[in-house]
């Protein structure tokens, strides 16, 4: 499971095998089950987590009980709630396994430890901060370019399989949605 973590960081930084193998050391696996919290609101966010395996989402839960979430992190992708961790504040937030997850992660204490023995790490979590940044502008583009019939309709056209992976009522949470409501627009779609 590794490799797909030393793959990830080819992409964007040059290592050695050598120094990968020293890089690992600051980072801990675990597996998650399905629907298993891995950080809950009210809780020091100590961690910053790499999906090798499953899926993760983000969410807090709103003025009206509900639950609204806001990021997905597939195989490859990143998820913390940035401010918390940067800061060892306590968050807002639930991350949550959407599927039984491979989980790779770190403290912020170990990133930086990491970023000083080896800065050539600098640059790959540069990357990976710059891509989720400009991710984030994106949505905030198409929640206000879009209706959100045509927000959905972006999605399931840009990105089918991830539309097919996660549950609807997860994707509704995410677009702001009602579950119903989704149902009417993948109507129409289908039509």
């Amino acid at each position: 499971m590794s490799d797909i973590f030393k793959t990830h960081i080819a992409k964007f930084a040059q290592i050695s095998d050598d120094q990968f193998g020293q890089i690992i050391k600051f980072f801990d696996t675990r597996q998650a089950a399905k629907k298993e919290n891995l950080l809950e609101e009210g809780e020091i966010c100590r961690h910053h987590f790499f999906v090798l395996q499953g899926l993760l989402r983000k969410f807090f839960i709103n003025e009206k009980g509900t639950e609204q979430t806001t990021e997905f992190a597939i195989e490859t992708w990143w998820l913390t709630d940035n401010y918390a961790y940067e800061n060892q504040l306590a968050t807002e937030f639930y991350i949550q396994a959407v599927e039984k997850s491979t989980i790779l992660y770190i403290t912020s204490e170990n990133q930086r430890k990491l970023l000083e023995e080896f800065p050539v790490m600098e640059r790959y979590f540069r990357f990976v901060y710059q891509r989720a940044y400009a991710a984030a502008q994106k949505r905030i583009q198409f929640l206000f370019s879009f209706s959100k019939e045509e927000f959905y309709f972006q999605a399931a056209r840009n990105h089918p399989e991830f539309i097919q992976r996660v549950p609807q009522y997860l994707i509704a949470s995410y677009l702001g949605f009602t579950p119903e409501y989704l149902s009417e627009i993948r109507k129409k779609l289908l039509s």
